[in-house]
């Protein structure tokens, strides 16, 4: 058994989200967002090295030497999986580790709205997950394909680094590919997809132009796709997409993606006013004609509105979202003030003795 086996036993049982091995440091936790550290001795560098390698293959020693840093997934049975990140540093080497429940969890579990099923229910199109790195993006992803092969007999073709969620087969079928090990690329596996008579296209990461681009194609010629980006809001979503593309190209790109775009979902965890688990805060864009015209006539600007305006269809802002947890008790006013951008928005719900806390 290696030494980081029990420690992520640890990880397991505190509900961490992330393990930290950093030399200078005993082993660290993240939990409910903060580092924690564990009572365990200092880690001097080659103990640091010593402890990662035990979980390498010789393979990935080998990228780790040449590339001097590594993405990996590493299991334990019956605890759950572990998706690794290495690097190599001016102390030495580091390692952090993000904890993969063994349990794929519903939809519902994890708090996302009834529209949410609705959005899934396209054939074709597009389906962006964002946000910021550790709010649950990927989690998201796999409670959505979990859905879709709950629900359609279908063929289900995923591109990750690494892998994270192993699906099993339900009525649909799944097929798995992780760079470095089944595939080169992202693009290297999306040019391929389209030739495997997939249905669903996931992509664990719009990461460059030529996946962003494949992920759209592939959108328009009948298949669903659904991918993450590491934006803030819808509106950063569109343009970033937009912007991704050279300046001849982008009127070309509005059309496509006002066409092919069905949601974008923006997550932000918060933790807890109870202190044991972390709130999820929603923003999400439905696409209709109102945001389709927006999106092709040079106007990402107005979406912001046109999303308060559309809340019978299920949209809602960030601000709102964050808001409403505040009412209902779930996180702290600390909570609530750190994340909201519109401290007027806020100051609207709340009792006159704490309103001068946001002037």
């Amino acid at each position: 058994m290696a030494l980081l086996d029990k420690v992520f036993k640890a990880a397991v049982d505190m509900q961490a989200s992330d393990v930290h091995v950093v030399p200078g440091e005993p082993f660290m936790v993240r939990r409910l967002g903060r580092l924690v550290r564990l009572k365990s001795q200092v880690l001097a560098a080659e103990h640091t090295m010593k402890v990662v390698g035990e979980l390498l293959t010789p393979a990935q020693r080998e990228i780790l030497s040449r590339e001097q840093q590594l993405d990996f997934a590493y299991e334990i049975k019956g605890l759950g999986r572990f998706r690794g990140s290495v690097m190599l540093h001016n102390r030495g080497m580091s390692g952090v580790f993000r904890v993969i429940p063994l349990q794929i969890p519903t939809l519902t579990e994890l708090g996302l709205p009834e529209v949410i099923y609705s959005v899934l229910d396209n054939h074709q199109g597009i389906i962006l997950v964002t946000g910021a790195t550790g709010h649950g993006k990927t989690t998201t992803l796999a409670a959505m394909v979990d859905y879709l092969n709950s629900k359609r007999p279908h063929h289900i073709l995923t591109v990750e680094d690494p892998i994270e969620f192993i699906h099993p087969f339900k009525k649909g079928v799944i097929n798995q590919r992780e760079l470095g090990n089944s595939t080169f690329s992202y693009q290297n596996a999306l040019k391929g997809a389209l030739r495997q008579d997939p249905d669903v296209i996931v992509i664990g990461e719009l990461r460059d132009l030529d996946t962003i681009s494949l992920a759209i194609s592939a959108s328009e010629t009948g298949h669903l796709v659904i991918g993450t980006l590491s934006t803030s809001n819808a509106a950063k979503t569109v343009d970033r997409i937009i912007d991704s593309y050279p300046p001849g190209e982008q009127n070309q790109i509005r059309t496509m993606l006002s066409e092919s775009l069905k949601a974008v979902i923006t997550q932000r965890l918060i933790p807890g006013a109870d202190g044991k688990v972390m709130q999820l805060a929603l923003e999400i864009l439905i696409g209709n004609i109102s945001i389709a015209n927006l999106i092709r006539d040079h106007k990402t600007y107005q979406i912001h509105s046109t999303m308060q305006m559309g809340k019978k269809l299920g949209m809602r802002l960030m601000d709102e979202s964050i808001v409403e947890l505040f009412e209902q008790g779930k996180i702290t006013l600390e909570a609530a003030l750190a994340n909201v951008e519109n401290k007027l928005l806020l100051k609207s719900v709340m009792t006159p003795e704490k309103k001068p806390a946001v002037e």
